[in-house]
């Protein structure tokens, strides 16, 4: 019989392709024999799927987590998170789509990254399906009171504008508690231009503007892509238009336009600042004798 710690070890030891066929053979195994057996709180699918990922094999990865034999081996949200990152990051979408949907049918439980990645999935298809999807999944998340990503919602806002759906975009993107980073402000001029509220778009980007002359204050940047689909919307408008072309070439000048797309920004892994130094001070005293802690580390 293999036992839980003899699959680990082999999981672990894995190092090619072919080390990773000889893993399958040991997991249809392991599973037939453990099949009624409390596995405790470790799980084999999120190893299991890692392993896939650094060895860059999507296809065998999707057919043992929708194989029915092995019912119950991954039984939680991040084996299924982990293959759908490395399929929408290899732009297999339809395939991504359908982890979505086998996890959706084995009724395992959705966690924010789930419905992050499965916003941009549905926004990358742009199909009627996708569309029906995202809806679906928004309604269902909204219904349980379960908190999604911010992220996720710029990936539905974008997505209802690519459908031109305005009223759509309006209304989730008033859902976004803080819409003060780079991408709520380019999806925001987006949604004003796209309604019809010239006005508030220029106001918008005069605000930028003024703030951008401020060394204290970040920059609001504005992607080219963006400004260029503003610019189509205000085509027939000549005063607008005008208005328009003198607070671009003020952005440009300042240095507030970028290069970047909104599918960039959309897919741009955010940037998290780890206070190390400070994770160090909280820990100076003992949680055991509540004594200073002693550490050449920590007085360097």
């Amino acid at each position: 019989m293999i036992l839980k710690e003899e699959l680990k070890t082999l999981l672990h030891l894995c190092q090619t392709p072919d080390d990773l066929e000889i893993a399958k053979n040991v997991i249809y195994r392991y599973h037939a024999e453990n099949r009624n057996v409390a596995f405790g709180d470790f799980k084999f699918g999120p190893l299991f799927m890692r392993l896939c990922y650094e060895l860059d094999l999507d296809v065998p990865a999707l057919e043992l987590l929708k194989d029915q034999t092995l019912h119950g081996f991954f039984s939680d949200s991040t084996s299924f998170n982990i293959l759908m990152d490395m399929l929408f990051k290899k732009g297999h979408y339809e395939s991504a789509l359908e982890v979505l949907v086998e996890m959706k049918k084995q009724h395992v439980k959705f966690i924010k990254d789930t419905y992050l990645l499965a916003f941009a999935v549905c926004y990358k298809l742009n199909s009627p399906e996708s569309c029906k999807i995202c809806t679906n999944l928004l309604e269902e998340a909204q219904l349980k009171g379960e908190s999604m990503p911010k992220r996720a919602y710029c990936f539905a806002v974008a997505f209802a504008l690519k459908q031109n759906d305005v009223v759509k975009a309006q209304s989730l993107y008033s859902q976004i508690m803080n819409r003060e980073n780079r991408l709520c402000c380019n999806l925001n001029i987006l949604i004003q231009a796209k309604s019809g509220a010239l006005e508030d778009l220029l106001q918008t980007l005069e605000a930028a503007l003024d703030m951008g002359n401020s060394r204290l204050v970040k920059r609001t940047e504005f992607s080219e892509q963006v400004l260029a689909t503003v610019r189509q919307e205000l085509e027939e408008n000549s005063v607008f238009r005008a208005r328009l072309e003198d607070i671009c070439a003020k952005l440009q000048a300042s240095g507030q336009v970028t290069k970047l797309t909104l599918d960039d920004m959309l897919c741009q892994t955010p940037y998290q600042k780890k206070h190390h130094i400070q994770l160090l001070k909280q820990k100076q005293v003992s949680h055991r004798t509540f004594r200073p802690l002693q550490s050449a580390l920590l007085s360097e």
